[in-house]
C-alpha cells in the first residue's frame, strides 16, 4: 500500500520501491480493492523479497515489518503499522488510511526540504 500511495502522490520528491522480509506470492486481492476505492491502481506491482532491494542504497527506508531491517538507507523511519492479511474490508481500509496518511506526512516533508 505504502509502495502504491507514494507512487501516486509523491513521485516528484521520491522514487518509490517496497519489498518485504518474507513477500506473499501475490498482492493480497482486498489490498487492491481498497487501493481501487481510492482510485490508486496497483496492478502493477508485486511482492518483492528484500533481495530484489538490498544492492541499491537507499536515502530513506522505511520499515513497517517491526523487525531489525537490513536495508543499506542513510535514513531508516519506523511506522507501526498492523498487517491486515486476513483480516475484513474494514480493517483494510483503516490499515490504507493509516498508511496514506503516514506517506503524505513523509512527501510533504520531503518537498519542505527541496
Amino acid at each position: 500500500m505504502a509502495e502504491a500511495f507514494a507512487r501516486a502522490y509523491g513521485s516528484d520528491v521520491l522514487i518509490p520501491a517496497s519489498a518485504g522480509l518474507t513477500p506473499a506470492g501475490i498482492v493480497a486481492p482486498l489490498t487492491l480493492q481498497v487501493l481501487a476505492e481510492k482510485n490508486i491502481d496497483a496492478g502493477a506491482q508485486f511482492p518483492k523479497g528484500l533481495d530484489l532491494v538490498s544492492q541499491v542504497p537507499f536515502d530513506l527506508a522505511v520499515n513497517m515489518s517491526g523487525y531489525p531491517t537490513p536495508l543499506p538507507a542513510a535514513r531508516v523511519m519506523e511506522w507501526s503499522v498492523l498487517d491486515p492479511i486476513g483480516e475484513k474490508p474494514e480493517v483494510y481500509r483503516n490499515v490504507a488510511n493509516e498508511i496514506e496518511g503516514l506517506v503524505m506526512k513523509l512527501i510533504l516533508e520531503l518537498r519542505s526540504v527541496r
